[in-house]
This record gives structure tokens, C-alpha cells and sequence, in this order.
């Protein structure tokens, strides 16, 4: 373990090195996992690299929807490129060690692409409400304009505070181990590794949580609140199905990132376990990237039609 020391008298010493201990308590199964993340990671890029390029290409999706949902793909790479990418490589030489400023550079991105990925879900919502609770009025409401808008925001947004936080957090000590209890740096693991009381930091912690998961949430269920009781004033059961299919898919995913996330975010720092963090990081980390492109086009009639007629065309 390799340490700076600032302060002998106090015995406080300061990292500038991590050990990432994720998945190194199975030593025997080091190349399979190897095996398996890579196979996923193959699905996350082909899956939503193929969504990218046909909502570009087909005409028939040149709507806002579709948009975002080119949007929402891209992130997904980038999201899971942060991590997924630097677990390839412990698996393979099994060397775990990560300087102090790779370690924060990971973090930074990791919150900034986690903190965009709510406010796209949160985006996304609200596009399907629009489109059922003010179907007449879509076109004008969600121009290309406004579109633009809500995805560049969604993106910038949270980088002011990103850069705050990850610098905050980094400038603790940390005196008590280099050891990582996880698979990549991820903020709770990190705080545990720090010197003294971080109850202020676990504060900051919960106010962006609150700020850039529970806001964009209460958004997402505000919309679908609406699309409700919009849906069950529908006439037929044919056009109640057909509405709920429109955001069912949409639905799933964010109930996959946002329950994950906000259990792991926002429990007490002294009640994680290394086993439980690391099972419900994989989940918003690597799971849910790879699911999210089977959820969309295998309940949306029109990218499966694009996807067909694409792959014809190949």
C-alpha cells in the first residue's frame, strides 16, 4: 500500500492509492466473470449502438420520443464505458490498484453520466405525458427546439455540483485503509475509507441525492400519476392498452435505475455491506444498460418494424 504522510504526530497518512477488492473473493471464477462481463458489455454496445443508428436513419422515427431515446442509448455507453472497461481489466491482469486522481476522475464521471441518466428518465416522462394527456398539442408543446433543450440540460445540468462533490469528497483523508470493498469508486465504499466523522459529507451526500434522484423521480411519478388517470379515461380497453404500451417500457426502467440507486445512496454509511453494494451497483451499473435496449425494442412496435427493415437492408 502506498501512502504520503502529512502529519506524524497526528499518525494520519493520506492515499494515493486505491486497491479495488470487487470480485476478488472468487478467486476461481476470476475468467469466467471476465467471460461474462465482456459478453455484456458487447450486448450493451451492439444493443444500443443499434438503436442510435436506426432512430437516425428511419424517417419514421423522427420524433421527439425517439430522440431522447437516442439520447438515453448514448449515455448508456458512456455510463457503463466509465466502469465496466476498468473491471475488464482487474479480472484480466488482476491488478486491482488505481491512483487517487483515476479513482476521483471515475467518480466524476460516473455521478455526472448517473446524475444525467435521471434527468432524461425524468424527460422522457414527461414526453410520454405530453403524448397521451395532450395528444393534439404534442407536436407544438415538444418542438425540436424545446427538445434540444431538455436533452442539453439533462446533460450539463448537474456539472457544476459534480465537480463541488467529487472534489469535496476527495480533499477527506484517508487514513483508515486503501482497500475498496467494490468493483469501481463509487461514493458510499469511499466514505468508509475516510478519517474521522464524514457525517457532514454523508449529508451533502443526501442533499444531492434528494436533488438529482428524488427531484427528477417525484417529476417521473408526477407524469405517470397523469398518464393514469388520462389512460383510465379512455373510452375502449384497446386504447388503454395501447397508451400504457407507449410507456410501459419506460416505466420498467425507471424502476430498475431509480430502486437500486436510491437504496444504495441513501442508506446510513454504517449499515452497508461490501456484498449488498456491490449487487445493487451491478444492477444500475451494468444490468440495467443492458436490459434497457431489449425493454425498448421488444415493446415498441415501431422499432421493432425499423429494426427489421434495417437489418433487411444490411
Amino acid at each position: 500500500m502506498k501512502y504520503t504522510e502529512i502529519k506524524a504526530e497526528d499518525n494520519i497518512s493520506t492515499v494515493i492509492q486505491f486497491i479495488l477488492l470487487g470480485f476478488s473473493g472468487l478467486p476461481n471464477l476470476q475468467w469466467f466473470l471476465f467471460g461474462i462481463f465482456s459478453i455484456m458489455y458487447l450486448i450493451i454496445l451492439i444493443g444500443n449502438s443499434s438503436i442510435i443508428v436506426i432512430t437516425r436513419l428511419d424517417p419514421a422515427l423522427q420524433k421527439p420520443m425517439y430522440f431522447f431515446l437516442a439520447n438515453f442509448s448514448f449515455l448508456e455507453i458512456c455510463y457503463v464505458s466509465v466502469t465496466l472497461p476498468r473491471i475488464l481489466y482487474n479480472l484480466l491482469t488482476q491488478d486491482r490498484g488505481i491512483s487517487l486522481l483515476a479513482c476521483a476522475t471515475q467518480m466524476f464521471f460516473f455521478l455526472i453520466l448517473a446524475a444525467t441518466e435521471c434527468f432524461l428518465l425524468a424527460v422522457m416522462a414527461y414526453d410520454c405525458y405530453v403524448a397521451i394527456c395532450n395528444p393534439l398539442h404534442y407536436s407544438l408543446i415538444m418542438n425540436p427546439t424545446k427538445c434540444t433543450h431538455l436533452a442539453v440540460g439533462s446533460w450539463l445540468g448537474s456539472i457544476p455540483v459534480q465537480i463541488g462533490q467529487t472534489y469535496w469528497i476527495f480533499s477527506l483523508h484517508f487514513c483508515n485503509s486503501n482497500r475498496i470493498d467494490h468493483f469501481f469508486c463509487d461514493v458510499p465504499p469511499i466514505l468508509k475509507l475516510a478519517c474521522g466523522d464524514s457525517s457532514v459529507h454523508e449529508l451533502s451526500i443526501y442533499i444531492v441525492v434528494m436533488l438529482f434522484v428524488a427531484f427528477p423521480f417525484m417529476l417521473v411519478l408526477a407524469s405517470y400519476g397523469k398518464i393514469l388517470a388520462t389512460i383510465l379515461r379512455l373510452p375502449t380497453a384497446k386504447g388503454r392498452a395501447k397508451a400504457f404500451t407507449t410507456c410501459s417500457s419506460h416505466l420498467v426502467v425507471v424502476v430498475l435505475f431509480f430502486g437500486s440507486g436510491t437504496i444504495t445512496y441513501l442508506r446510513p454509511k454504517s449499515s452497508h455491506s461490501a456484498g449488498t453494494d456491490e449487487l445493487l451497483s451491478l444492477f444500475y451499473t451494468i444490468v440495467t444498460p443492458m436490459f434497457n435496449p431489449m425493454i425498448y425494442s421488444l415493446r415498441n412496435k415501431d422499432v421493432i418494424a425499423s429494426l427489421r427493415r434495417f437489418i433487411h437492408k444490411v
